[in-house]
């Protein structure tokens, strides 16, 4: 089994009060969001993942369900579970990609039969007046309200000067803003989608920011940590992270905001670690205790290689379709 699956069945947690099936779920759709379970990927067959986890194959089965049900993942007969491909959108851009090349092959054609060389083609090209650059609006999608525009503000740096990077809480229920794309993790989609039909949609991929990263990479290995999750199907990927970012750290307790032991965990411990969301357990909190919240940013390799050669197609389409409609 592949380290990562390794490691999300090494933080399921059959102790605690939120069920094996929601755990499972939430740590494969966290790790299908984050990236850490690449597109295409294929997932373990029910049975090897139910024999890892010492579950029925019934409940691993109902879970693959669930996902699929979801879009995240897709059956082939034959050939197993695999995460649904990201790339399409990128494939879409390699065609329009060759569609350019032809028209400039095209187009030398003609200034050869105008008697141009390719070299004085090249050159009237660059003396061509240059098209406006079309602002885009950029829905950042997320579920807190502070997160989501640390999210926007991370991601404004990254694109044009003209382009603007809007925060939007799903389930708000001010009118929708205007958008001309979306940029929402992967366990967002089905409302945001249901809220903007007609508005194209990029993966938002999640990753720790570094000041978590740094955060729990410092821990001292002698801390008791209690580890805090606002949503139940987050704390087996919570408990993941903090392994993975800090696993000089011998002991720690992972359980839901709503555990009937919070009180007495939060007491016994000298950290807690919490998901976005449950900030206000650090008002529980004595002098001598540190928080440290389990922040996200947008992946910025995930932003550069995805996100902003979308911007750019759909800058040049905005553009296209501008002089056309003047040409008319």
């Amino acid at each position: 089994m592949a380290p990562t699956f390794a490691r999300i069945a090494a933080a399921i947690d059959p102790s605690s009060s939120v069920s094996v099936s929601v755990q499972l779920r939430g740590a494969l759709e966290y790790g299908i969001a984050t990236g850490e379970i690449a597109p295409l990927a294929r997932l373990p067959s029910v049975r090897q993942l139910a024999a890892k986890l010492g579950l029925s194959p019934v409940t691993v089965s109902t879970v693959y369900a669930a996902l699929q049900e979801r879009g995240q993942i897709e059956g082939r007969i034959g050939s197993g579970t695999f995460v649904t491909d990201r790339g399409r959108a990128a494939m879409a851009g390699a065609g329009q990609l060759a569609a350019f090349e032809r028209k400039i092959a095209e187009l030398i054609a003609t200034g050869r039969d105008l008697g141009l060389s390719p070299q004085d083609v090249a050159y009237r090209v660059s003396l061509a007046p240059r098209t406006t650059s079309h602002p885009l609006r950029i829905l950042v999608v997320g579920t807190f309200r502070d997160a989501t525009a640390a999210y926007a503000e991370d991601l404004l740096p990254h694109l044009g000067d003209c382009d603007i990077a809007i925060p939007w809480i799903v389930g708000e229920t001010a009118p929708l803003p205007r958008a001309d794309l979306l940029f929402c993790p992967r366990t967002l989609t089905a409302e945001a989608q249901r809220n903007f039909p007609d508005t194209p949609m990029a993966d938002m991929v999640l990753i720790p920011n570094e000041t978590t990263r740094i955060a729990l990479a410092a821990l001292p290995p002698e801390a008791e940590v209690t580890a805090v999750s606002y949503f139940d199907d987050f704390l087996s990927v919570l408990k993941a992270g903090i392994g993975r970012f800090a696993p000089h750290v011998g002991h720690i307790t992972a359980l839901p905001r709503d555990a009937p032991d919070l009180a007495a965990k939060l007491e016994q411990c000298s950290i807690l670690i919490h998901s976005t969301g449950a900030g206000y357990l650090r008002d529980r909190l004595r002098p001598d205790q540190t928080a440290i919240e389990y922040r996200h940013t947008p992946d910025i390799h995930t932003v550069r290689t995805e996100l902003l050669p979308l911007i750019d197609r759909m800058r040049v389409r905005a553009g296209t379709k501008e002089t056309t409609n003047e040409d008319k």
